[in-house]
């Protein structure tokens, strides 16, 4: 399944305000970079859940899959046009579960202690996708592989590398980043950077 253009529009309409196009990919983390082994690797879905769910790689890459073409937007500043991930569509994940009553927001966890925090229509959008593969190729350590989240109309931090788990949640908290001042929500149209 494909996914369609993120930002069907003009280059200049697909820039959000105060940001630099770049054909570079820029790595940028907090701390050291883990190595994940896609043999040991597992993915938890608990917090109000009718029944906590533990996936292993096999099992992930069994769900539904799609490729998508997208914009990527970085608080700090870069955009990279027309990237190409595939990966598991949030939405088929969503299906295996069981959300409680009142879940509002999901804390996605990642290697090796970093969260950050999404509104569950945000998570569930039609171009967030649990990306394993990037232009074609594995997902390299360094962007994240073996496994990150793309949800591209967000600033990128909200793209987790190195996913780990999800944590549904009945109401909004700050994740890592969202701890140490940057915004709630994250949106570059709106250049929603800090709080």
């Amino acid at each position: 399944m494909t996914a369609p253009h993120a930002h069907p529009r003009a280059q200049a309409e697909r820039i959000p305000p105060g940001q630099t196009v770049t054909k570079l990919f820029p790595v940028l983390h907090a701390g050291s970079m883990p190595e994940v082994p896609r043999e040991t690797w597992r993915f938890r879905v608990f917090g109000q859940v009718a029944a906590p769910l533990e996936l292993t790689w096999e099992e992930m890459l069994a769900l539904p899959r799609q490729t998508l073409k997208t914009d990527i937007h970085c608080v700090t500043g870069w955009s990279k046009l027309d990237t190409e991930w595939e990966g598991i569509p949030t939405r088929a994940l969503w299906e295996r579960i069981h959300p409680l009553d009142g879940v509002t927001h999901v804390m996605v966890h990642a290697h090796p202690d970093f969260t950050t925090n999404l509104a569950v229509e945000d998570f569930l959008a039609p171009t967030s996708l649990f990306a394993h593969r990037f232009g074609g190729q594995p997902l390299e350590p360094v962007h994240g592989g073996p496994m990150r989240l793309v949800v591209p109309h967000r600033y990128f931090w909200k793209s987790a590398k190195w996913v780990s788990g999800l944590e549904l949640i009945t109401a909004d908290r700050p994740g890592f980043w969202e701890d140490r001042g940057y915004h709630m929500r994250g949106d570059p149209w709106r250049e929603e950077r800090y709080w």
